[in-house]
């Protein structure tokens, strides 16, 4: 009797035929970037980008994390940079992590998210790695942001807000302070 081919149809039982796997290199990358907001409008700066498909995906501006940079100092730079919009920490919001393929690697991306008041600039969509920025209402942001963990830090940052503003500065709001009070031009503490 022939040697059977097995349920993989080759010539060894018990063998299946597998694809060969490439093996991917893990890399840790670490991020940061915020919600900056116009308290006088009620208004967040937020980035699209166009995925894979061409869809357009709104979501908080970040970044790499450079040599020497704090994760506050980051998001600061990297809001201007991908928004134009000149913010100052408020406080930290949350930490996300992911994991996606890009090429050979696996990245594990840790973002560090920060509450940021907008102080100066203007609306650009200069950066190359931005197709849109947009202002957009608070209250709309759950509906716009493609991530569901961007919604929950937004919501979570609008909740610390809303308590500061209350408390008189409560939760991380120094103060009393009113996140967001855009200073008026020729006031001399806006920043360039």
């Amino acid at each position: 009797m022939p040697p059977s081919p097995g349920r993989s149809g080759g010539s060894q039982p018990g063998r299946r035929n597998r694809r060969r796997r490439r093996r991917l290199r893990t890399v840790d990358e670490t991020s940061a970037g915020g919600l900056v907001i116009d308290g006088d409008h009620g208004l967040a700066a937020i980035i699209g980008r166009l995925d894979r498909r061409g869809r357009l995906l709104w979501s908080l501006p970040k970044g790499h994390i450079e040599p020497g940079e704090t994760p506050e100092q980051t998001a600061v730079r990297e809001v201007a940079e991908e928004t134009g919009i000149i913010g100052r920490v408020v406080t930290a919001i949350g930490t996300i992590d992911y994991w996606f393929v890009a090429g050979n690697r696996r990245i594990h991306k840790t973002v560090h998210h920060f509450l940021l008041d907008a102080v100066g600039g203007e609306l650009s969509d200069e950066d190359v790695e931005v197709t849109e920025v947009a202002w957009v209402p608070l209250g709309e942001l759950d509906e716009v942001l493609a991530y569901a963990d961007e919604r929950r830090l937004v919501r979570r940052a609008l909740s610390l807000r809303d308590r500061g503003e209350r408390d008189g500065g409560a939760d991380g709001l120094a103060g009393g302070e009113r996140l967001g009070a855009r200073p008026t031009r020729g006031s001399g503490t806006e920043q360039t």
